[in-house]
C-alpha cells in the first residue's frame, strides 16, 4: 500500500495554500492524500455525551474546517484520492505520529491564530525538527509555489545527512520533469588569505576544486539512477545559510538534510535548515537522517 502525503490543517490561509501544493504533489507522485485537523476539544469535550440538541461551536467549526478542506482538495484535483479527519491531540502531536506512516508531512508557515509577524510557526518548525519522514513546509512567492523556475534545489553538506536529501531531491526533480541543481558552499579558511594575491587564489581554487569533488561524489549514484533528469553542480563560495537562501529565489523546491540522533528529544535542525525554514523564497523539504 503507497504511503500517503500527509497535510495539517486548520483552516488558515497559510494552511489552504499548503492544501493547494500537496494536491499537485500528491498528483504528481501518484499519492493518495490524508488531510489531518488535530483537536484537543475532541480529547477532552467529544466524549462527552451530548443532553441537548445543538452541537457545540466548537465541534461545527472542526468539521467544517476539515469537510471544506477536503472538498478544496477534491475541487482541485478529483484524481486524487483525498481523505480528511479529526484526532483528538495537539497538532505537533498529531502530525509526528502520522510521520510514521506517510510519504512526507506538509505543513503552511504559520497557523490560525499565531501573531501575523512572526516567520514561521510554532507547529512547523517543532514539526520540521523532529518528524521521521521528510516535512515540507510551504512558503515563498505565487511564482515559486506554482513551480515556475523548473529548478529543485539541494543542498549538499559535509557528512552522510546529505544522502536522504539527494535521494528525495532527484525524485522531485523527476516527478516534476525538471532540472536538479546541487548546490555547495565553501569558504577558504582564514588563515590562508595572506597579502599575496597569487596564494590567495591558488588557496581557492582547492578548496573550490573539493567542494566540486563533493558534489560529485554526492551526485553519483543519483546520476546513475536517474539518467534521464538533467543535473547542475553548483560549488558557490560562501556560508551556506546565505548560499542556499540565495538559491531559494529562482527554485520550485529546496531540500536540506537533518541529523536525528538516537535518544535526543529536543528540536534538531541545523542552522541552514532553521534559516531556510524561516526565510525560504520557496518551499523547504527537510529529509531527516538518523544517525
Amino acid at each position: 500500500m503507497e504511503l500517503p502525503l500527509v497535510v495539517g490543517v486548520d483552516g488558515s490561509d497559510s494552511s489552504l495554500l499548503a492544501v493547494d501544493w500537496a494536491v499537485d504533489e500528491a498528483a504528481r507522485h501518484g499519492l493518495p492524500l490524508r488531510l489531518l485537523y488535530a483537536s484537543l476539544w475532541e480529547r477532552y469535550e467529544g466524549s462527552r455525551p451530548s443532553l441537548g440538541t445543538d452541537r457545540p461551536a466548537e465541534e461545527v467549526m472542526v468539521q467544517h474546517i476539515i469537510a471544506s478542506c477536503t472538498e478544496r482538495a477534491r475541487l482541485r484535483n478529483p484524481e486524487v484520492k483525498t481523505s480528511g479527519e479529526v484526532l483528538p491531540d495537539d497538532a505537533v502531536s498529531v502530525l509526528l505520529g502520522a510521520g510514521h506512516e506517510a510519504f512526507a508531512l506538509v505543513t503552511g508557515s504559520r497557523g490560525r491564530g499565531e501573531v501575523a509577524g512572526l516567520l514561521l510557526g510554532s507547529v512547523s518548525l517543532s514539526v520540521a525538527a523532529r518528524a521521521v519522514c521528510p516535512v515540507i513546509v510551504v512558503r515563498g512567492s505565487e511564482r515559486n509555489l506554482r513551480g515556475s523556475f523548473g529548478r529543485v534545489v539541494v543542498g549538499v553538506g559535509d557528512s552522510t545527512v546529505g544522502e536522504g536529501a539527494v535521494r528525495f531531491a532527484a525524485r522531485e526533480a523527476r516527478a516534476r520533469g525538471c532540472a536538479l541543481t546541487a548546490v555547495r558552499a565553501w569558504r577558504s579558511p582564514a588563515h590562508e588569505h595572506t597579502d599575496s594575491p597569487l596564494i590567495a587564489d591558488d588557496a581557492s581554487r582547492v578548496h573550490e576544486e573539493q567542494a566540486s569533488d563533493r558534489l560529485t561524489n554526492a551526485l553519483r549514484e543519483t546520476v546513475r539512477e536517474h539518467p534521464e533528469t538533467e543535473v547542475h553542480r553548483r560549488p558557490v563560495e560562501g556560508p551556506a545559510h546565505r548560499v542556499l537562501l540565495e538559491a531559494s529565489a529562482d527554485a520550485d523546491l529546496i531540500v536540506v538534510g537533518a541529523l536525528r540522533r538516537h535518544g535526543h528529544f529536543g528540536l534538531q535542525l541545523g542552522r541552514v535548515a532553521h534559516t531556510l525554514l524561516h526565510h525560504s523564497e520557496c518551499p523547504v523539504a527537510v529529509v531527516p537522517q538518523r544517525v
